[in-house]
């Protein structure tokens, strides 16, 4: 597995000096928002950032917006074991599903009552304050999301509240009013080949997940992990081949299939409990962006009748994600693709 390193303050952050600026500077006047919001695409540093806000905060002898790193609170933030350092997850919910069953697909008020509401009722056990970060929060289901506010509103002792999410449109407007949002956006390409390469990653591999992962670290790191890269290449290869009038569109439904699989398997070795339908899914997604990316990368160079057929492919690829989220059958789903795709 690909190493990644976490911040330790906020001076190891990168590409994101608009966030951090404000950040620091809340800090040092002591009116760091109670309720925030990191939005922006995945990846790019929103959990990085709230960790290390997270461990300045928590930390009981700062220098000045800098943790000490030696206090008791630093050592344990370190060791991954901080008691009133709280990170929330779709997936905790199997602790108190007593079924057994449940594949953490969305964050469920049993996730937030236990684990945010009652937590932040009560009192700091280092004596500090209390931090909570809620991954994945547009996946909070609407009762989870009311049934935070107060705790938001009113929050108990010095607390923090970080929700990370790169859909905040998906957040209730109760819940936006209540926080402050902090964009966070898409880092440039040699910022993250640089990245990968510090990480030993052979060139070429680095270079080709730092052009497809749209300026996303994370990303990146994860699509090397899931051996995403090989497979990307094949399909950019014949996407361009179809563009440029020859043969393949009839190909894409089973490659599609058997890549789309491929990763949805990597996701079950990493979680045995993970939902190999979601999963799947998750992989058809995945490809298809690829593919919408490679179409929209060509439009920059294309003539008028080149931007036609660029257009009407992405436009296609685009209906086929919305069939994906509609739950459509996927094998015509992508019969359709083709069709259009050749046509196009």
């Amino acid at each position: 597995m690909v190493e990644r390193d976490m911040a330790d303050s906020l001076s190891d952050i990168f590409g994101q000096e608009h966030a951090i600026d404000f950040l620091r500077r809340a800090y040092l006047a002591d009116r760091l928002p109670h309720g925030m919001i990191f939005a922006g695409p995945a990846g790019v540093g929103k959990g990085t950032t709230a960790k290390a806000l997270a461990t300045l905060f928590l930390c009981e002898k700062p220098k000045k917006d800098e943790p000490c790193g030696k206090c008791d609170s630093c050592r344990v933030m370190e060791s991954g074991n901080h008691p009133d350092y709280h990170v929330i997850y779709k997936e905790l919910i199997r602790l108190y599903d007593k079924t057994g069953k449940s594949k953490g697909t969305s964050l469920s008020i049993n996730v937030i009552r236990p684990e945010l509401i009652a937590k932040a009722a009560n009192k700091t056990i280092m004596g500090v304050g209390k931090v909570f970060v809620i991954e994945q929060a547009d996946l909070m289901e609407a009762p989870a999301q009311n049934s935070m506010l107060k705790t938001l509103e009113e929050p108990h002792g010095r607390t923090l509240i970080i929700l990370i999410t790169d859909a905040p449109g998906w957040l209730l407007p109760t819940i936006r009013s209540r926080c402050q949002m902090l964009r966070f956006a898409p880092l440039d390409r040699a910022t993250v080949a640089k990245q990968l390469a510090a990480r030993k990653i052979e060139p070429a591999l680095a270079k080709d997940a730092a052009s497809l992962a749209d300026g996303s670290l994370g990303v990146a790191l994860k699509w090397i992990d899931d051996d995403v890269i090989g497979p990307a290449r094949q399909l950019t290869g014949m996407i361009d081949t179809i563009l440029a009038g020859g043969d393949g569109a009839m190909d894409l439904p089973a490659w599609f299939k058997t890549a789309a699989e491929a990763y949805a398997q990597k996701q079950l070795d990493r979680d045995e409990l993970a939902s190999k339908d979601q999963a799947t899914r998750e992989g058809l997604g995945l490809y298809l962006k690829i593919a919408a990316d490679r179409c929209r990368s060509k439009l920059e160079t294309a003539d008028e009748a080149q931007g036609d057929r660029l257009c009407g492919a992405i436009e296609a690829i685009v209906r086929a994600e919305g069939y994906l989220d509609g739950n459509v059958n996927t094998a015509l789903v992508f019969q359709q693709l083709a069709l259009s795709l050749a046509a196009a």
